[in-house]
């Protein structure tokens, strides 16, 4: 593995075996839509490519020229036979030379809009197609950084993103983070490494006034999820002398984020005993611990146990994993959606708000938005829809990709 502190000379960019350093060419079928590869969109599916035996011999990560069915060159992709996604669009110039310049000027161009807009160190650097690096996830965290190669691309030229990473930011410990579905898409095996420096324990993050304990080498994902950052922080404006209630909750999600908007106390629960107890470090760490208490179990048999016990809350939130991580999943999702409404809408007192979120990108917010109220309707309760959030600016969306507009959070205001 390449030290990434190394400043030596940009390797070679890859090409395919027996090329004499020129680059195979894939090529689009007649009824593919050139148009749209054209415009932006950035991904060629399997039924669009021509799979002749010498693409499909292509290496997973290769990088080819893509030709419309006319011969005509659209740009410079990336081809992985064995996945869905045959190729990937990395710039639109079919020329373009794929080094550590290239993947440095991709990474420069996403650290000056997370300058602009966070006074500290802690955001999602690299948000993958968005910001011009498919299949690529960089979380930053101070003088820390967690990769997510999830291409195949990405896994073979880590070592240039690493050394471009260290050499853009300075951060000095990277990890790769090889875990998710995405990346058992695109054939890729499960592996977490500390690639260079040293981490010895949980990261304090600061955000929207609490301190959250992020685990890089053992957590979930990178560690924390900055996506809700904004919704939290409209959490917080509700909370206010609140009872809350967060399901789902992680490290500390939206209970910490409403102790320090002034809540009166919060609960969290999830599944995860090491989740929870980095959420216990970080309400120490902000001073509250005394308002903060924990629950593990199923989310489900403990919004049941709640009931039960007769508990009410100011504020709920859910904050669930995927349940329609895809198109075939999307009506058993949608199902659960509606569900976890019914549940958590009969634990809000009168008068309360109900936070409920998805980061499905099979369910647009229309689906999500109908599932919730259903649930909330089925509880026998009547909900004001007062806002609508998304992902922060560290998780820009391509207009192009649907997929890349993935987070929803509802906020409703219940009734008796």
């Amino acid at each position: 593995m390449t030290d990434p502190s190394d400043r030596s000379e940009p390797a070679e960019p890859i090409s395919a075996a027996g090329s004499s350093g020129g680059r195979p060419v894939v090529r689009l079928r007649p009824k593919a839509e050139a148009r749209a590869i054209r415009h932006g969109f950035p991904w060629v599916y399997a039924d669009e490519l021509v799979l002749d035996r010498r693409t499909q011999a292509l290496t997973p990560g290769t990088l080819a020229t893509l030709e419309d069915a006319e011969r005509r060159p659209l740009a410079t992709v990336t081809v992985n036979p064995a996945s869905k996604i045959v190729a990937r669009v990395l710039d639109r110039d079919p020329a373009a030379i794929i080094d550590r310049g290239w993947i440095a000027a991709r990474i420069g161009r996403a650290l000056e809009l997370r300058a602009r807009l966070y006074d500290q160190p802690f955001y999602r650097l690299v948000h993958a197609e968005a910001d011009g690096l498919p299949g690529v996830v960089i979380d930053r965290f101070g003088a820390a950084a967690v990769i997510q190669p999830n291409a195949a691309w990405a896994e073979t030229l880590l070592p240039e993103i690493a050394a471009a990473l260290a050499e853009a930011t300075g951060v000095t410990a990277i990890v790769k983070n090889g875990t998710g579905r995405s990346r058992g898409l695109e054939g890729l095996a499960e592996e977490t490494a500390l690639l260079a420096g040293q981490i010895d324990g949980p990261i304090p993050v600061p955000m929207n006034g609490a301190t959250y304990m992020a685990d890089l080498l053992g957590g979930q994902k990178t560690g924390l999820f900055y996506d809700q950052r904004p919704n939290h922080a409209f959490a917080a404006r509700l909370a206010r002398g609140a009872r809350v209630l967060d399901v789902f909750s992680h490290v500390g999600g939206f209970a910490l984020a409403a102790l320090a908007g002034g809540a009166a106390h919060a609960l969290a629960v999830d599944a995860s005993a090491p989740a929870l107890d980095l959420a216990r470090q970080g309400a120490a760490a902000g001073g509250m611990a005394e308002r903060f208490e924990t629950r593990q179990g199923d989310a489900f048999d403990t919004l049941d146990a709640l009931a039960a016990e007769g508990a009410r809350f100011d504020l709920a939130i859910c904050d669930p994993p995927a349940f329609a991580p895809a198109k075939p999943a999307l009506e058993a999702g949608l199902r659960a959606y509606e569900r976890v409404a019914l549940k958590a809408a009969g634990l809000v007192a009168p008068g309360g708000y109900l936070i409920l979120c998805s980061c499905s990108h099979a369910a647009d917010l229309a689906s999500f938005r109908n599932a919730s109220a259903r649930g909330i309707g089925r509880a026998g309760r009547r909900g004001q829809l007062i806002h609508t959030g998304f992902a922060g600016p560290d998780h820009p969306m391509l207009p192009q990709l649907a997929e890349s507009a993935y987070l929803k959070a509802l906020a409703f205001r219940l009734d008796g």
